[in-house]
Formats: C-alpha cells, sequence, structure tokens
C-alpha cells in the first residue's frame, strides 16, 4: 500500500489583500451611489420644497421643520460618506436615519415602503464595519 499525501490550499497573503481591495472598491462604490442619492435624490427635494417632500411630511404630523432636519441630516451623511475619515461616522449616523425612516414608513406612511430605508442600513452597516479602524482612529483624536 502507498501513503498518498493530501494537500489542502490555502489562500495565499495576495489573495487575502487583493479580496480586501476589492471589496474596498466595491464599498466605495455603494457609498459614492448612495451619497449621490441622499443629497440629489433625498435631501435636496427636502430642501427644494418638492410637492412629494411637504406632503410626506404633512402626512408625519410633526411639521415641516423636520423636512429640514431630515435634509440636512442626509446630506451631511452624503459629504460624510465621502471622505475616507468620516465614512465609518456617518454611516453609523445614517444607520440610525433608516431606522427612523423604516419606521415611519411602517408606522405612519406605507409600510411595504420600509424596505428601502432598511435595505440601505444593511449597507450603512457594511460600510461602518469595513471602516472601524478610521472610525477608532478618528474617536481617538476627538478624545485628546
Amino acid at each position: 500500500m502507498t501513503a498518498t499525501t493530501h494537500t489542502t490550499a490555502t489562500p495565499t497573503a495576495g489573495t487575502s489583500a487583493s479580496s480586501n481591495r476589492t471589496a474596498r472598491r466595491v464599498l466605495w462604490a455603494a457609498q459614492i451611489l448612495l451619497a449621490a442619492f441622499l443629497l440629489i435624490g433625498s435631501a435636496m427635494p427636502k430642501f427644494a420644497g418638492q410637492k412629494d417632500a411637504i406632503e410626506t411630511f404633512n402626512q408625519i404630523g410633526w411639521g415641516q421643520w423636520l423636512r429640514y432636519v431630515t435634509g440636512a441630516a442626509e446630506a451631511a451623511g452624503a459629504i460624510g460618506l465621502l471622505i475616507p475619515r468620516l465614512a465609518g461616522v456617518a454611516a453609523t449616523a445614517l444607520i440610525g436615519l433608516m431606522a427612523g425612516a423604516a419606521l415611519t414608513q411602517i408606522l405612519v406612511l406605507e409600510p411595504a415602503w420600509a424596505a428601502l430605508p432598511a435595505a440601505f442600513a444593511a449597507v450603512f452597516a457594511l460600510i461602518a464595519r469595513d471602516r472601524r479602524a478610521e472610525t477608532r482612529a478618528l474617536l481617538r483624536t476627538l478624545k485628546r
């Protein structure tokens, strides 16, 4: 009987680094697209007083001041997503904003539309996780 040797392939450091770079590029693309949507497709209509935005915030019942606050939070988050040092913090804050949007859809507006902010929140969670080192460094800087 001859002895056979079983070898298992282990990923090399180069393969791991390559997949990390690819994942980071995919997240950057998502960050850019989400930032564009938040700024152009969501915040700007709120600031401009688009009819649909006004009607939506009338349905919510908290007044139009909330439309401006929401638009400002979306714009700030969009800008933060594009700055590497702030991207993790921005993504984390946007998770909260999206949770509020999903709850508002479920409780006040149209429950079926809650899936969109929930999906955005999931992507923001991936971004926040990927940018956690930058977020920790920023927090250490602020503690000093």
